[in-house]
C-alpha cells in the first residue's frame, strides 16, 4: 500500500506572526527557522543529543512504554528568559481528558540544555512572535522535551487525541525523525469545518499554534527499521501565569 505524505506549507519568515494571526498558525522549514531565529542550524544541532538522555514518562494512562520526556518552566519578559523553580505539568480535564485533572511532575530539562546560548535564544523568538499577534506581554513557558519511540511498536505522540492544550500558543519543533513512518500533523479549527494535515519530515521544522483558535493532534508512528523514534520540543506560551488546579 502507498502511504501519501503530504508537505508542510512552508511560509517566509517575514510573514510568520500574520500567518497565525490570520489562519491560526504557521509553519517554518528548517531554514526558515534559522533566519527567525537567527542562528545558523549547527547552533540548534548542538541540542539533538540531549534527547538520548530522556526519563520514561510514568504517568500514561493508556498503560504505553513509548513516551519519554522532560519538562522545566520558564518567564519571558521582554528579552530577560528567566527559569522557575521546578513545579508539576498541569491541564485540566477538558483539555486532556486522558492525563488532565492531575500533577505531573517529571524530571526538568537537564542544565545543560538550558545553558546552551541557543536554548534562551529559541524561546525568545517564539515569544516575539507571539507578542507580534497579542501584544506584548510576559509569557509564562513550559518546555517539553518528548522522544516518541517504537522499541514496542507503535507510538503515539498525541494518545489524547485532537487537543487544544489551554493556553495562547504552541510552538512544536523536530528536532529528530529516525527509522519510523505515520506522525502526521494535523490541525483543525476549533470552530469550523476546516482543516490541515501534513508531516513533518525535516529536522528543525517548526509549527506555531494559535491554540485559543485550533485544535491539534499528530497521528502514531511506526517503526520502518530497529531503533524507530520521533523526538519533539513543544513550547506552551501562556499569558496571565502557568495553569493550576482550580481550588
Amino acid at each position: 500500500m502507498t502511504v501519501t505524505t503530504l508537505a508542510p506549507p512552508y511560509i517566509d519568515p517575514a510573514h510568520f506572526a500574520e500567518a497565525v494571526k490570520t489562519r491560526g498558525y504557521g509553519v517554518l522549514s528548517p531554514a526558515g527557522v534559522s533566519g527567525f531565529v537567527g542562528c545558523p542550524l549547527e547552533s540548534l544541532e548542538a541540542l539533538k543529543t540531549d534527547w538520548d538522555d530522556l526519563p520514561p514518562d510514568n504517568f500514561l494512562r493508556d498503560g504505553g512504554r513509548y513516551r519519554r520526556r522532560r519538562h522545566s518552566c520558564f518567564v519571558i519578559e521582554q528579552t530577560d528568559v528567566r527559569q522557575v523553580p521546578h513545579r508539576a505539568h498541569y491541564q485540566p480535564l477538558e483539555y486532556n481528558a486522558l492525563h488532565g485533572g492531575m500533577l505531573r511532575l517529571f524530571e526538568p530539562v537537564a542544565p545543560g540544555t538550558v545553558a546552551q546560548p541557543i536554548w534562551p535564544e529559541l524561546l525568545l523568538a517564539i515569544a516575539r512572535a507571539c507578542s507580534d499577534v497579542k501584544g506584548e506581554r510576559p509569557w509564562y513557558v513550559e518546555a517539553h522535551q518528548f522522544r516518541i519511540d517504537t522499541l514496542n511498536g507503535i507510538g503515539r505522540p498525541t494518545p489524547e487525541g485532537a487537543h487544544r492544550d489551554g493556553v495562547d500558543f504552541v510552538a512544536i519543533l523536530l528536532v529528530a525523525r529516525e527509522n519510523v513512518s505515520g506522525g502526521e500533523s494535523r490541525i483543525f479549527e476549533a470552530v469550523g469545518p476546516h482543516g490541515q494535515r501534513f508531516t513533518l519530515l525535516e529536522p528543525w521544522t517548526l509549527i506555531l499554534l494559535d491554540d485559543q483558535r485550533v485544535i491539534h493532534e499528530s497521528t502514531p508512528i511506526q517503526p520502518t527499521a530497529p531503533g524507530g523514534h520521533r523526538d519533539t520540543l513543544v513550547l506552551t506560551y501562556r499569558t496571565g501565569g502557568f495553569l493550576e488546579p482550580r481550588t
